[in-house]
């Protein structure tokens, strides 16, 4: 029998996305909790399938393209599936979410951008993949783009400018 769910060495990266998706749909209120329960573990089933022959540890930027996840006025199929388990319209999910939205999943690093030339925000940084040991080392697991920016964490490895706008 096959397992279900994310692999283990893509969990965390995933956690990452499907909490932070969950979260752009939470924060509009229009969902319940137990919906979005079921969005969350149904994009986390279709995110794992879609990655599990996509996923490069030792080369995390291979196959980037196809892990991301792209909202630009049209929606993202994984996501339009998630949704549909909860009986969420296409247009309401237009609604919740930002209409360009792109969604970058790969070992070690998940990250953000918010409309096309919006600033990249990550997301989840694995610890092992910092060459440093600063202070902000152990701080840059699951944290919220708000709070990164008041840590002023940033990968050693990009240089990214981040803005808050409301």
């Amino acid at each position: 029998s096959q397992r279900r769910g994310p692999r283990p060495e893509m969990a965390p990266e995933i956690a990452a996305a499907v909490g932070f998706v969950s979260g752009l749909l939470q924060t509009r209120g229009c969902i319940s909790e137990p919906q979005l329960q079921v969005f969350s573990g149904a994009l986390r089933e279709a995110l794992a399938e879609h990655y599990r022959h996509h996923w490069f540890p030792e080369k995390p930027s291979k196959g980037s393209g196809y892990r991301c996840i792209r909202i630009n006025h049209k929606m993202d199929p994984i996501i339009s599936k998630a949704a549909s388990q909860i009986g969420l319209s296409l247009a309401l999910l237009h609604q919740l979410l930002p209409s360009e939205l792109t969604l970058w999943v790969d070992p070690n690093e998940v990250s953000y951008r918010i409309g096309e030339n919006g600033s990249i925000c990550i997301l989840y940084e694995a610890a092992a993949a910092k060459p440093s040991s600063s202070a902000a080392a152990g701080t840059c697991g699951l944290l919220t783009c708000k709070n990164q920016l008041m840590l002023e964490c940033s990968s050693p490895s990009k240089n990214y400018l981040m803005t808050v706008s409301s």
